[in-house]
């Protein structure tokens, strides 16, 4: 039986099974070593994830995580974590890119990138990842992502250069007033989180075409400014997971198309493709 994981701050989706066709995917609270401490793990693999496994713990003979906060120094930590929890199973920690780049582009070249609350990006040359372009978080960078169209669309908003019916009504959707938006940017925690709630908002509008603009030069922001820099980029195809991906394709392949760049699959969510990474090899 191999066990397959995909972590995110929130949830976790977790793949058990032998083949393709055997094979089921469950969720558990969010795993992230760097952030949440050693008790709050085990907790989570003991009390959420073993009572929903069909086999014990011994069955598991594999097990590949790939999440956010997994540095090497914090895999290692959590690669303990789940040896004590199955002790019969050979285990790699990786990424969230890693996993991104390998449910993306599976075993071929390609630039995986990730765009969610935050972004990120990598150049994979189907086995490794070669080259990473800093993301440096919604402050200075998370080009693309939710906190980014979030921050740039309230800016816009306020300082007139998108319609004012557009605030307006963001504004009473969200039941806020300027002074509540100052408070949860610079003095609430997780304003990242906060920017990234906006997008909903920024989608449903995003027909009208001073919207459909800012989308787009947003996405051509992400492009110029993380993927142009990977040797190679217009002679491979650069892929996309996460909600935003998922739900602005159409925005993002048009501002890769005015880049002469070639885009490839956008999917939702990486365990899908990754449990077809680890079990195809079972299923032929």
């Amino acid at each position: 039986m191999i066990l397959i994981a995909d972590s995110g701050a929130t949830k976790t989706d977790w793949c058990f099974g032998t083949t393709l066709c055997h094979s089921q995917i469950i969720q558990t609270e969010g795993i992230n070593p760097f952030h949440q401490a050693t008790d709050n793990i085990n907790q989570i693999l003991r009390n959420g994830l073993l009572p929903q496994l069909p086999c014990s713990s011994s069955d598991i003979q594999a097990l590949f995580f790939y999440g956010a906060g997994c540095t090497p120094e914090k895999a290692s930590q959590l690669t303990s974590l789940l040896t004590q929890t199955f002790p019969h199973a050979t285990i790699e920690v990786h990424s969230d890119l890693m996993g991104a780049a390998r449910a993306l582009c599976q075993h071929q070249p390609g630039i995986a990138c990730i765009l969610g609350t935050g972004a990120n990006s990598c150049l994979y040359d189907g086995v490794k990842i070669i080259q990473n372009t800093p993301p440096l978080g919604y402050i200075l960078g998370d080009e693309g992502s939710g906190a980014y169209l979030g921050k740039r669309f309230l800016g816009d908003c306020i300082k007139q250069q998108l319609p004012a019916e557009l605030l307006e009504e963001l504004l009473k959707e969200y039941q806020l007033t300027l002074s509540d938006i100052l408070e949860k940017v610079y003095r609430q925690p997780m304003a990242n989180r906060f920017l990234a709630s906006l997008t909903p908002y920024i989608y449903k509008h995003k027909q009208q075409q001073k919207v459909h603009l800012f989308l787009t030069n947003c996405f051509t922001e992400f492009f110029q400014r993380n993927v142009l820099v990977y040797p190679g980029c217009h002679q491979v195809p650069i892929a996309f997971t996460g909600s935003v991906a998922w739900y602005f394709r159409q925005e993002i392949e048009e501002a890769a198309q005015a880049l002469n760049l070639q885009t490839g699959i956008f999917i939702q969510s990486p365990i899908q493709k990754l449990k077809y990474f680890h079990l195809v090899k079972k299923a032929l």
